[in-house]
């Protein structure tokens, strides 16, 4: 029996997340290693970082969101004139 536990798998700029969680999670061991107090300080300072950013994610969020509308729009006559699949 093969059990599959679920992962979110979101798509960012072509690099799905959990292809990237284990590079940056390896990277930041060896961070640990080679630096600790570099590495607990990224650890304490990461929400932070992560609250900062937020704002410019909505704003990213929003702009995606007109952009798809706009896509929508122009391609509309051409999906009426097709008609059903």
């Amino acid at each position: 029996m093969h059990l599959e536990l679920p992962i979110c798998r979101t798509n960012v700029g072509g690099v799905t997340q959990d292809e990237t969680i284990m590079p940056t999670f390896i990277l930041w061991l060896l961070l640990l290693v080679f630096c600790w107090p570099l590495a607990l300080l990224a650890l304490v300072l990461y929400p932070f970082v992560w609250l900062l950013l937020l704002p410019f994610r909505l704003v990213g969020l929003a702009v995606e969101g007109v952009f798809a509308f706009l896509a929508a729009i122009i391609f509309l006559p051409a999906r009426v004139l097709r008609g059903r699949p």
